[in-house]
């Protein structure tokens, strides 16, 4: 009778949400099965022996008095090798696993390992039997493909000394090391679990001050996120989130990538899948997929599933983060995992808050954002591992004051707020730079001064100056036409224009425009400048504004965007010196004509 005594019977079905009664043994957020078709749930909430389950996959057809076991333990992801190049659902299941056994659609109750069993890595141990190791130390390595290593930890709780470790081909359940604690040996495989609901633990927190390199000139310049930051993008449907979510897996200068399509459509995953294969890593030459992770839970899939996956994404980070990985998760998008809480938050019976939204809405994002950040991890080596959070948020209409959106600004600390009007008029990426901001622009400009280009910060200030006074001005040309202003404010635009069309706006289908170095960007920015200083020169001296506007050098400006990075430093010299000549005779037919 031990074993009936821990299963529990449906007394409610309501969508996603299973009530249980005879769960007095179950804990809250253990994983259960239900019913015969073994459905995977978690308990959400405990009342008595009344259990609130929530269940990930498609409840139809189920029933009272229909059989609840509980598995005891939380919901938890598989961590190990074979992650990289993997893509899951929302609770770890292998869709390619899936695809195999169970043809293109996921059935209900299906049981698939998240991590492939049967496949054989290669151990190279980097311990020797009698050493002494911690939590978190590095025992040993699998080069998991030919750009990633893999590195294998002791696991959070662990410590002692190496009783045996081997070395050669193993799967993923055999052992291949034994380590003496206090409690007895501890044998320990290539794999580890950890429940997705806990912030893996780290020895600190620090500040991160190193850029996430985008080679979005928009982001790096204006409103730049650190290695280790968290951002979000909020806009309007059609504006462009996914686009800039793609743009940064591709082209950010981290190690790893886990991409969370939470409950965006499936055409968007698809072309994910699609596109990474196809793109090449710009260090190695290899398939950008080769260092990403992808978490579907697309649209069509279970509503209660979008909730798993944006922790399920987040914990496979964390694991990278800690082996010293710099990390970057996308999350597409926060208000689809926002929706599934509003969702079962309704048909718990709970009190709502703005918009239907649970209460707690603001405290689930905070548990999110703040798992990111640059750490000093577990282990005796004392390395350094950063993961950085971008979350797109969909507010319905564009609407920013709507509440996921705002409790979301609470805890990032860069904004990139699209704008409709910028999309309709095929500028991209779609970030307002009136509305956008980044608390981390003084960190990295520091950095970049440093490491870069001494002058980046003062380009940086200047454009951005240059931006918000076009602002001003446009209201003025609104009420009293362009003509009315003086020559110097008609040349203020025109250099606006030319940062926003020229540097701005960037193409993520052209080869060569797709990134930029944050070298070439500093480049970039001096050459536009630098065009207003001197066109400014020349309307002092008394040199009509048309006859400098009508320079061909202009259109060499315009297309300097499309320029090799190997070019760049050649080419943009060039064009700097051809302005400044056409520029220096046009003083000079003034000075002449007045003379």
């Amino acid at each position: 009778m031990a074993e009936t005594e821990k299963v529990g019977r449906i007394v409610k079905v309501s969508g996603p949400l299973v009530i249980a009664e005879g769960m007095g043994h179950a804990k809250i957020y253990d994983v259960v099965r239900v019913s015969d078709k073994h459905l995977i749930g978690e308990i959400i909430e405990m009342r008595g022996d009344r259990a609130s389950i929530q269940v990930y996959e498609e409840t139809s057809m189920l029933g009272p008095g229909e059989p609840v076991v509980t598995t005891g333990e939380p919901l938890s992801v598989e961590l190990g090798p074979g992650l990289l190049e993997g893509m899951f659902d929302g609770i770890q299941r292998p869709l390619e696993a899936i695809k195999a056994a169970a043809g293109d659609f996921i059935e209900r109750g299906v049981n698939v390992k998240s991590l492939d069993r049967a496949k054989k890595w290669k151990f190279v141990p980097v311990k020797n039997a009698g050493d002494k190791v911690e939590q978190g130390d590095i025992i040993g390595t699998v080069q998991e493909n030919i750009l990633m290593e893999h590195r294998i930890m002791v696991p959070v709780g662990v410590n002692g000394s190496i009783k045996d470790i081997k070395s050669g081909e193993f799967t993923l359940d055999e052992v291949v090391v034994t380590i003496a604690t206090d409690k007895g040996d501890r044998e320990l495989t290539m794999m580890q679990k950890w429940p997705v609901r806990r912030q893996r633990p780290t020895k600190a927190k620090i500040s991160p001050e190193a850029p996430m390199i985008t080679g979005q000139r928009v982001i790096d310049t204006f409103f730049p996120v650190t290695k280790g930051g968290t951002a979000c993008v909020p806009g309007p449907f059609g504006s462009g989130k996914t686009v800039v979510q793609h743009q940064l897996a591709k082209w950010s200068d981290v190690e790893i990538v886990v991409y969370v399509g939470c409950g965006e459509r499936g055409n968007e995953m698809t072309d994910v899948l699609n596109e990474f294969p196809e793109l090449k890593d710009p260090k190695s030459g290899e398939p950008l997929m080769k260092r990403t992770v992808l978490v579907a839970n697309t649209s069509n899939m279970p509503v209660a599933a979008r909730e798993a996956s944006i922790y399920t994404g987040i914990t496979i980070g964390e694991y990278f983060k800690d082996m010293g990985y710099s990390v970057a998760l996308m999350a597409d998008s926060s208000s689809r995992w926002a929706e599934a809480l509003r969702e079962m938050s309704g048909r718990l019976e709970e009190m709502p808050g703005d918009e239907g939204y649970p209460a707690y809405l603001g405290s689930r994002l905070s548990e999110f954002y703040e798992r990111a950040g640059r750490f000093v991890c577990l282990g005796s080596d004392n390395r350094e591992g950063a993961l950085t959070a971008i979350g797109a948020v969909s507010p319905p209409g564009g609407d920013l004051s709507e509440p996921v959106t705002q409790n979301t600004l609470r805890f990032v600390k860069v904004f990139w707020g699209l704008d409709a009007d910028l999309a309709y008029r095929r500028h991209f990426p779609a970030i307002n730079w009136l509305n956008s901001y980044s608390l981390y622009a003084d960190v990295i400009c520091d950095w970049v001064n440093k490491n870069v280009n001494e002058e980046f910060g003062d380009l940086r200030l200047r454009a951005m100056n240059l931006l918000q006074e076009e602002a001003n001005l446009q209201e003025i040309v609104r009420l009293v036409g362009y003509d009315a202003l003086s020559e110097g404010d008609q040349l203020k635009l025109e250099v606006a224009k030319s940062v926003r069309e020229d540097y701005l706006q960037q193409n993520a289908f052209h080869e060569l425009d797709s990134y930029a170095s944050l070298d070439k960007q500093c480049k970039m920015l001096d050459l536009v400048l630098s065009f207003g200083d001197e066109a400014k020169k020349a309307i002092d001296a008394g040199v009509y504004l048309k006859n400098v506007l009508a320079l061909t050098v202009r259109d060499k400006i315009s297309r300097a965007k499309y320029t090799a990075e190997a070019d760049v430093a050649s080419a943009f010299a060039d064009i700097k010196n051809e302005y400044t000549a056409k520029i220096r005779e046009l003083i000079d037919e003034e000075a002449n004509i007045n003379a």
